[in-house]
């Protein structure tokens, strides 16, 4: 098995999504830092801070290209951080000693910090067009099969007719819910991080420290922060657990999807491809595939998002090890995040609905699902516990017998006395009895 499943040769494009992986790259990652450098050169040049040529030829040499990668990484080794290697390559770039002013009255991880703030930033606009597009995809499925009905389960047993409209727009509204909850957290999260080494700006003292934090958060289009926030990281933690709730819930849809795929069932299936979830030795299977990899990719983000919970307890003003956690469980978060949503949006776009067979599935019981829709629909003339007994009577009779729910319906005596032979057959027809799920779903749907 590969080391990272997510940057496999074989399996990258399963468990991620390519955009995602190239935003998370080591070049990306790179260059984010030289900026922040840039932004922090140019902010205290503007200030008075450093000499405005030093900013100006920062700005000029400071190109991701120009890294000795085989020496950062050596030394990154080495000092356990790789903003210390990365400034003394850029030092050594920029002429006439002007490189000495870089990193002036920061610490590593004001650079880290802020670079990985606008890493997040650009990753939230990737998983907000994906939940746009699983909006649409899943509002359109609502929208076909707004009056399509099939059986409800509870504990994996038919229960009541829903629609299947109605079951999808359950999915809208959860996209909808995460769309909402991304948006809240940007303000908490977009946010600069520039405060020196315990986070007190002494290194420039408060006016010139302030200064330069309040100019470089307006340059990267940042806010500010209340407080120092490098050794409390609820915000970064917030985002893994948004994360974690769009892929569970996306888990939750792809295993709906897994098991109306059954066999037995067959209500819905994955878009076809050709070999597509084929089998070695079965030649007639067609694997739930993709609802596979969004139940997998909940699976990972999950964990990921503990990895998170569990660096968020860190020491005093600086983590002892805490930190490192957050450098592979943020972004295998997002990566795998990815991963699910690729594979959702690749299923709900081309799912194939197969309306006669819910239709079917819901006479497999001889009627027994609208036990409830008849018992309501007698308990006006009965009195609902007589009406209860007795349509309990007539299921045992069509489960012992084998006969028809409305051969034995027919039969009761107490019921015939007060319904026809047409009325409970008009109690009997599943489209009758789904409630509110049609106003429901095109209530939620005109929102």
């Amino acid at each position: 098995m590969p080391v990272f499943a997510s940057h496999s040769n074989i399996f990258a494009d399963m468990f991620s999504s390519s955009e995602m992986r190239s935003l998370f790259a080591d070049q990306e990652m790179l260059q984010l830092y030289l900026d922040v450098e840039v932004a922090l050169a140019q902010v205290q040049g503007d200030l008075g801070i450093i000499p405005t040529e030093a900013a100006e030829a920062i700005a000029t040499h400071a190109s991701v290209e120009k890294i000795d990668m085989d020496r950062l990484a050596q030394r990154t080794l080495i000092v356990g951080y790789p903003i210390l290697p990365l400034i003394e390559q850029l030092s050594e770039w920029v002429p006439d000693g002007l490189g000495q002013w870089c990193h002036y009255g920061a610490t590593t991880q004001d650079i880290m910090d802020t670079a990985d703030v606008l890493q997040l930033r650009r990753a939230l606009d990737l998983v907000e067009a994906d939940l746009d597009t699983l909006i649409a995809a899943t509002g359109q499925l609502a929208r076909d099969h707004v009056e399509t009905p099939m059986a409800g389960r509870t504990h994996l047993q038919q229960a009541l007719p829903i629609t299947f409209g109605y079951k999808a727009a359950t999915w809208v509204a959860m996209m909808k819910r995460h769309k909402a909850r991304l948006n809240d957290l940007r303000p908490r999260l977009e946010v600069v991080s520039f405060a020196g080494a315990v986070g007190t700006l002494a290194s420039l003292g408060s006016d010139k420290g302030l200064a330069t934090q309040k100019a470089l958060a307006k340059k990267l289009n940042l806010q500010l922060p209340d407080i120092t926030w490098h050794s409390t990281r609820d915000n970064f933690c917030e985002v893994t657990g948004l994360l974690a709730l769009v892929s569970a819930s996306i888990g939750k849809i792809g295993l709906d999807i897994a098991l109306m795929m059954q066999t037995e069932v067959g209500e819905v299936f994955e878009p076809f491809m050709p070999g597509r979830g084929g089998s070695s030795t079965m030649p007639q299977k067609r694997n739930p595939i993709g609802s596979e990899l969004m139940i997998a990719s909940g699976k990972l983000v999950r964990e990921q998002h503990s990895a998170m919970l569990d660096a968020m307890v860190q020491d005093h003003e600086r983590a002892t090890g805490q930190w490192h956690v957050e450098w592979q469980a943020l972004s295998s978060a997002f990566v795998f995040a990815s991963g699910g949503l690729k594979a959702a949006i690749e299923v709900l776009e081309g799912l194939e609905v197969k309306p006669d067979t819910m239709r079917q599935n819901l006479d497999v019981t001889n009627g027994l699902i609208m036990a409830e829709a008849v018992m309501m629909g007698l308990a006006p003339k009965l009195g609902r516990q007589v009406a209860h007994d007795e349509v309990y009577d007539c299921c045992r009779r069509v489960n012992t017998e084998g006969i028809e729910f409305l051969a034995a319906l027919c039969d009761n005596e107490v019921i015939s006395n007060v319904a026809e032979p047409h009325e409970i057959a008009a109690l009997l027809d599943p489209i009758n009895y789904v409630g509110a799920a049609p106003e429901m779903v095109r209530r939620l749907l005109d929102a």
